[in-house]
Parts: structure tokens; C-alpha cells; sequence
């Protein structure tokens, strides 16, 4: 909800975020990140994100996750909670300093920081360093894999629990996807928590079954493929929640997520994101008819 909502001019009433988490929480999602802790001038979108989290925070077993920026921003999430902070790092320089005004590095001592006032104030708040632009940037073209692991590994010594590897700018491809997640597993093990794919030029699930053949089985995604990066030029997109559920289940992995009710939930938020550019497929053709048929009947 928070890529999603942070990339687009609409400004969607909290109330509308609060029906949308526990729509999607009946639905069986038990995880959501549902906003970031920034200056509202920066990114009025989230300003609320601090109610937002105390409402997903009464949901019993969700996993309520925000993005932290900064140190003040980590400061404001251990103070409201939050289940996990995500800390953004893009292994792209030009990127890194475009989106946080921080070298890749400075983010990682940054990380070290969080990590010790997490610690003190004897929280049971997780840190994910998220590795973005991992599979290259518009600012910058070519990001090597080296520098990647490297971050990757940096981040979970200064005190990250996990790690997640992000395409920001939709330039990945199934096998470059493979490859680097193999690496990337074989360094750090489960400590490579997620995958990140927009859903740009049109390879997003592929990527995401290219991770997942190299045994990452938690996936970033957002109601109809809404969101992006505000900083990298055409990194428009992220995988569509109800495509990537309707893609895993169709496979046999069991999500625990009903499709049906992800579909009803996105025609609900498309109601409030008039003249906003939706995507995802499934919307349009809808479910087989012997999906449908089975919806109908549980339903």
C-alpha cells in the first residue's frame, strides 16, 4: 500500500486506507506495509501513516510494516510500533543520492545506527535493509552484481535483521533475476527476506518466478499494480497483488489469500483513484470459469 500509494497524485482519505487494510486482511493478507514515516510536505500521500499503523496494529496477526528513510523516521516507527522498518538503500550511487541525499554507504551506517537505538529502547521492531535498484538504474545504467552482494552483506553487519533485493526501475529479467538471487541466498542464506519487481516492461511475474525457483517465497506487490519510485524515471508499476496471488495459487502454492476477494477489493479502490493508471490482467479477463465457479460456491 505505501509504493503504491506514495507514487500517485491522489491523496486517499484515511478512511478509505483503513477499509482497504481490512478488506485486504479479510481477504487473508497478514502482511501489509502500510505507510512510510517522511515529512508530509515531502509525501502528503502518507502523511496519516502514524493512524494508519495503529489501526493495522488491532488486526490480530498482521505483520504492519512501514519504510523508514532516515534515523527519524526509524525513531518515529519504534515509537508507534511498527511491526518491521524497512530502510531503503539503492545500490545505484546516482540513485542513492537522488532519492536520500546519502551514498550507499552512509545509508549503512545509518542502519547502524537504527540498530542501536532499537536495541536500547528494548524493541521487538525487525529492520529489513531493502537493496534497491539492484538490476540497474535510469540514473546511472549498469549496477554490478559485486556491489550489490557487498551492500547486501554491509547492511545485515550493522544490524539488519534481513534483507530484501528490489528491481526499482522494471530493467531485471528472469535470468539475470536467478542468478542474483542464487548468489545472493548462497551468501546470506534466509537473511534474504523478500523480492521487489515492478512490473515496467512487462516481465514482473516472470521475475517473480524466477526468485521463487531460487527459494524466495515473499514477494512485494500492490492492488492493481499501482506505485513506484518517485526518483527514477519510468520506474512506473509494481506487480498487481490479485495477478501475482491468481499466478502462485494456479501453481499450487497455497498464499492463504482469497483471489475473488483481492478483485472485489481493487474495483473498491479504483473507486476512489479516479484518474489514476491502474494495471494487472487478471481485472479484465477475470477468473477461469471453474475458479469463478468455485469462488461462487465458497462464497
Amino acid at each position: 500500500m505505501r509504493d503504491g500509494l506514495q507514487s500517485i497524485a491522489t491523496v486517499l482519505p484515511t478512511a478509505r486506507k483503513l477499509a482497504w487494510i481490512d478488506a485486504a486482511y479479510a481477504a487473508g493478507q497478514r502482511e501489509i506495509e502500510v505507510g512510510s514515516f517522511v515529512p508530509a510536505r515531502l509525501l502528503p500521500q502518507l502523511a496519516d501513516t502514524a493512524e494508519v499503523l495503529a489501526h493495522a496494529k488491532t488486526l490480530p496477526g498482521l505483520l504492519a510494516s512501514v519504510l523508514v528513510p532516515n534515523f527519524k523516521g526509524a525513531e518515529r516507527a519504534l515509537e508507534c510500533g511498527a511491526d518491521l522498518m524497512i530502510v531503503p538503500l539503492s545500490a545505484s550511487h546516482a540513485h542513492s543520492l537522488a532519492n536520500l541525499r546519502k551514498t550507499p554507504d552512509e545509508v549503512v551506517a545509518e542502519v547502524a545506527r537504527i540498530r542501536a537505538a532499537r536495541d536500547a529502547a528494548g524493541s521487538r521492531t525487525l529492520i529489513e535493509g531493502g537493496v534497491g535498484t539492484a538490476f540497474g538504474c535510469t540514473l546511472q545504467g549498469e549496477v554490478a552484481e559485486g556491489e550489490v552482494l557487498r551492500l547486501m552483506q554491509a547492511l545485515l553487519d550493522a544490524g539488519a535483521d534481513r534483507v530484501s533485493l528490489a528491481d526499482t526501475v522494471g530493467y531485471a529479467d528472469p535470468a539475470s533475476v536467478r542468478r542474483l538471487f542464487e548468489k545472493a541466498r548462497a551468501l546470506v542464506g534466509e537473511r534474504l527476506w523478500c523480492a521487489h519487481f515492478h512490473d515496467t516492461r512487462g516481465m514482473g511475474l516472470a521475475n517473480v518466478y524466477a526468485a521463487w525457483q531460487a527459494g524466495i517465497t515473499r514477494f512485494d506487490a500492490c492492488l492493481a499494480g499501482i506505485g513506484g519510485c518517485p526518483h527514477a524515471p519510468g520506474a512506473s508499476g509494481n506487480v498487481a497483488t490479485e495477478d501475482l496471488t491468481f499466478m502462485l495459487e494456479r501453481m499450487g502454492v497455497a498464499t492463504g489469500i482469497d483471489v475473488a476477494a483481492l478483485l472485489a477489493l481493487r474495483q473498491r479502490v479504483a473507486g476512489g483513484l479516479a484518474g489514476e493508471t491502474l494495471h494487472g490482467a487478471l481485472w479484465q479477463a477475470g477468473l477461469p470459469q471453474n475458479a469463478a465457479s468455485a469462488a461462487l460456491q465458497a462464497a
